[in-house]
Formats: C-alpha cells, structure tokens, sequence
C-alpha cells in the first residue's frame, strides 16, 4: 500500500512538474528563464543569451500586469466602441479556449486523468505567490477551495477592469479548464474576488465515474 501511495503521489509531482508553463509561470512557480526554455524546449543553459533574465526581478503582480497589459490594452481600445454586452460577450469566447488548451495541455503531460491527480495542482501551498487560499472541502470526488486574495483580481482592479469584464478575460477560463482535462469534471463557482465578492469559491466535482 505504501509503495502504490507513493507511486500516486510521484505522479502527481510530475504533472505539477508538466502542467502548462505559461500558468506556472504566472503563478510564480517558475522563474523567468525556466518559462522561456519550457515554451522554446531548451533547457535553462539553453536560453538564447538575448532572451536570459538581467538583474531585475519582477514581482508576481508585475510579472502578472505584464502579462495582461495587451489583453488590458485591447479591452480598453474597443471597449467604447463595441459596448461592454459585446466585449464580455468576445471575452468570455477567448477565455473559454484559453482554459480548453490549458486543460488538453494538462491533460497530455500528465501520468494519468484522475480526480486526484487534477487537484493537487491547486493544493496550497501551490499557487502561493498568486493566491491566499484554504481547503474547505476535499473527498475523493470534491474539491472546494476558499480564496481570499487574488493577484488576478488585484491587478485587473488596479487597471479599472474588474467586474463583469475581468471575469470575462480571467476567471471564465476556470470553468473549461476541468473538463477538458477529464469530462467527468466540473467546476461550480458563485462567488468571485473579481466580481467584488469578499472571496472566491472555487469547487472541483467529479460528477460520473471514471471514464
């Protein structure tokens, strides 16, 4: 029993080892350069010397507000143009796929597609640099998480794009992300730090049985 435990759990450290580089990267599990030899394959010592970290660090916010500045930049250029019905309605197609691919993409590094194996992504202290977060649930076919701070969240509010439309570009991704990993997986959620909520809610449910 103790060999089998061990095996499980050498599998999920390998899926937190292969899950997509750009959402580790993000998170802060992984510096700058590792992201840049994940997304080219070369390893670390690889990375073209134009392309290597100089001695600046960013900081998980900043490196987050980056990231999004050109997603923010669009949102912001239409935004007066289209109305905001239209642009959430854009945004939540582009983050529907964007949560699909991170789910495929899971999916294919990963030892196998069970519940467990999904989880443990988002088991503290994973996600720590980007979240404040707490197991309120957890069983063999629920998995219920409280956030209650959100870089995310913290950086879309700072640029006066949170709400409706935040959610839209950001959160809405979650939502896909599970079933496209497995689709006997869900995700429920009514309360969000985004939509000005006091946390997030999410919760993981694996509704059938194994496929």
């Amino acid at each position: 029993m103790k060999t089998e435990d061990a095996r499980k759990m050498n599998r999920r450290e390998l899926l937190t080892r292969t899950a997509p580089a750009c959402a580790l990267g993000c998170l802060g599990l992984l510096k700058a350069e590792d992201v840049l030899a994940a997304g080219s394959g070369l390893s670390r010592q690889e990375v073209h010397k134009f392309d290597q970290l100089r001695d600046a660090q960013l900081s998980t916010k900043s490196a987050t507000a980056m990231q999004y500045s050109q997603l923010m930049s669009f949102i912001r250029n239409v935004r007066e143009a289209i109305g905001d019905e239209e642009l959430i309605r854009l945004l939540k197609i582009h983050s529907t796929e964007v949560g699909r691919q991170a789910g495929e993409q899971q999916r294919q590094n990963s030892p196998d597609t069970e519940f467990q194996t999904f989880v443990a992504t988002f088991r503290p202290p994973r996600y720590a640099n980007s979240l404040t977060h707490e197991i309120v649930e957890d069983s063999e076919t629920v998995f219920e998480l409280r956030v209650t701070e959100c870089v995310w969240a913290t950086v879309f509010r700072e640029a006066g794009l949170d709400g409706e439309i935040g959610h839209a570009a950001v959160c809405n991704m979650d939502y896909t992300w599970p079933t496209a990993f497995n689709p006997n997986f869900r995700m429920e959620r009514d309360r969000t730090l985004m939509q000005g909520d006091d946390h997030c809610n999410h919760r993981y449910m694996q509704v059938t049985g194994k496929p």
